[in-house]
């Protein structure tokens, strides 16, 4: 396996940054955008990859590629429709760590001797599939990486529910790319969680004003929930305000207890919350306490369907803890940090712990269930800051 490869095996969720000045389903993007202030842009960021567009039809050419190669030290994804050994060498040439092959445009055979020569070019190749058929024969072609691409280039179709479940049961021995479709953090944050190790960004990146701060929100951590919303207006505020996880309490005892997930905006996530036992009611996402004395337990899961995904760690019930940090530090893998958080304190808490996730609920209210919209917009600032 080659750079392009090992960058987006690193730990965390990676991004390949993509540079595209127009694409056939949104026309002109970016006329007349500079490759090489787009590429020190990306490394200085924290992309894990570029991509580059040397199709005109993305208003692209070879000399992007090379002006790129000049510009960063990134691995370089070149992107376009390539079916040819001769295009193969062309970009190794021009700078090119990896190459794309979609199969909805090659049978098996030219896209096994396709990754054969690229192989003996030491170019490593992003596989491409938009389906479960395509997947499979990616799979059975020892794809790796593995791309899988939400939007349907025959129709332009954006399926991001139907991508998820693709991601989800591609084989975790592999390097997953969730690509197309990412706009905010929580979108990123999904195709991480249905175990994606990498997204493509290209079309958010390059409508910004500022692509390296657009950069740099989809992948940053932790992200935010607000949770007790029982009301739309307060979920529109805290949505509008950056959350990217909203929490709807289901659990019949809660004075915060909504009477269903409320509507949620596809920048952000919904998470059901529970206390004993969980129904479906239509969330990305359940957090579910055990039931301990009559209340919720101290911690929680947080679910995906059936999988763990990160542990929630809270404050007992209605108390205090002075080694809630220090619990909190100890958890493997992702954390989602609970328990009186507020504008007041979840930067002290942020940099102490260095959570997945921050959670806020009571602090942030007038009453139980009735969110104070200045302290919902405090908090996610603090959070984000």
């Amino acid at each position: 396996m080659g750079r392009f490869r090992d960058a987006l095996a690193a730990p965390g969720l990676g991004a390949i940054a993509e540079f595209k000045r127009a694409s056939p389903s949104a026309g002109a993007i970016r006329p007349g955008a500079d490759v090489i202030g787009f590429a020190k842009t990306y490394e200085g960021a924290g992309a894990s990859a570029m991509s580059v567009l040397v199709d005109r039809r993305f208003g692209g050419s070879l000399e992007d590629l090379r002006l790129a190669r000049a510009a960063t030290g990134l691995p370089l994804l070149a992107k376009g429709f390539f079916s040819s050994p001769e295009q193969l060498l062309e970009l190794r040439a021009a700078g090119a760590d990896a190459v794309l092959l979609i199969l909805s445009d090659l049978d098996d055979a030219e896209a096994r001797r396709l990754r054969w020569l690229a192989a003996d070019m030491e170019l490593d190749t992003l596989v491409e599939a938009h389906d479960a058929v395509e997947v499979q024969r990616a799979v059975e072609l020892g794809a790796d990486p593995l791309g899988i691409n939400a939007r349907d280039l025959s129709t332009f179709t954006v399926d991001r529910r139907a991508q998820l479940e693709l991601v989800a049961g591609a084989p975790r021995d592999r390097v997953v790319v969730a690509e197309s479709a990412v706009h905010s953090r929580a979108q990123a944050a999904a195709a991480e969680l249905a175990g994606a190790d990498a997204v493509l960004v290209g079309t958010a990146l390059m409508r910004a004003a500022d692509p390296g701060a657009k950069l740099r929100e989809l992948i940053s951590r932790p992200l935010v929930k607000v949770c007790g919303l029982t009301r739309q207006e307060d979920v529109d505020v805290a949505a509008d305000a950056g959350a990217d996880l909203l929490g709807f309490i289901l659990a019949d005892e809660s004075p915060r207890r909504a009477e269903a997930v409320l509507d949620v905006p596809d920048t952000a996530l919904s998470v059901a919350v529970w206390v004993g036992e969980r129904r479906d009611a239509g969330a990305d996402l359940d957090q579910l306490y055990g039931r301990e004395n009559g209340h919720r337990s101290r911690d929680a899961t947080l679910l995906r369907g059936d999988e763990e995904v990160a542990r929630v760690v809270d404050l007992p019930w209605e108390q205090h803890d002075p080694t809630h940090h220090e619990r909190a530090r100890a958890v493997e893998g992702r954390l989602m940090l609970a328990g009186r958080l507020s504008a007041d304190n979840v930067a002290a808490a942020i940099e102490a712990v260095e959570p997945w996730a921050v959670d806020a609920a009571s602090l942030l209210e007038t009453e139980p269930g009735v969110k104070d919209h200045a302290k919902v917009r405090a908090f996610v600032e603090a959070a984000r800051r």
